[in-house]
């Protein structure tokens, strides 16, 4: 089995952009509940 036919090199790009999507929503997540934690802070503080 050769490393780099076409079936390999795109399961492995598949892989590979299906865990960097994971990471941007969990970084996309996390900054969505900062703004919200930021928001009810500043609507106490007031």
């Amino acid at each position: 089995m050769g490393r780099n036919n076409p079936k390999n090199i795109k399961a492995h790009n598949d892989k590979l952009h299906k865990e960097q999507a994971k990471e941007k929503a969990k970084k996309n997540a996390r900054a969505e509940k900062l703004k919200e934690i930021q928001r009810k802070f500043n609507e106490t503080k007031s």
